[in-house]
């Protein structure tokens, strides 16, 4: 692996990044909610057609790991992570249709140096995935844990 570019210095509270923009394959999530989430309405057209979401309609797991997808691409593949404890939020608040154009973002609200573990940094980061903007189909919240450049650079242990 190569030097981290983002480490826990890099995520204070307030910023937001923009984590680029997924278009919803249909072969992929079908393949994906056959798998992983074969309810009617992720699998049948025709049930899909006469259930409450009116069309085939992707798992809110397959929702989670597009998001997911672009965390890793937009932050976490050039960073000091060091994975995550968990979180206390997920939320699919509106359907995710086959050809839907989906914005990712991640706002840091809360950053912290560990008091066990001085060379690891926590945030607790809000995920969110928007279609066309205004409506959003995916939230989380959960923490982060990165390790300190400062630590890094005195030879300290990261990990």
């Amino acid at each position: 692996m190569t030097e981290p570019e983002v480490w826990f210095e890099d995520l204070p509270a307030g910023r937001r990044i923009a984590l680029g923009t997924v278009v919803v394959d249909r072969d992929e999530m079908l393949a994906f909610n056959r798998r992983f989430d074969p309810q009617p309405f992720h699998v049948d057209e025709e049930a899909a057609r006469a259930s409450l979401f009116g069309g085939l309609c992707a798992s809110g797991w397959f929702t989670a790991s597009l998001w997911m997808r672009c965390y890793v691409d937009g932050v976490l593949s050039r960073s000091a992570s060091m994975g995550s404890p968990g979180g206390d939020e997920i939320a699919w608040p509106a359907p995710v249709f086959p050809g839907d154009r989906l914005e990712a973002e991640m706002e840091i609200l809360a950053a912290r140096v560990s008091a066990s573990r001085p060379q690891l940094g926590l945030i607790t980061l809000a995920g969110t995935l928007t279609r066309d903007g205004t409506t959003e189909v995916f939230r989380s919240r959960f923490t982060g844990m990165f390790g300190r450049r400062e630590h890094a650079a005195n030879g300290a242990a990261t990990g």
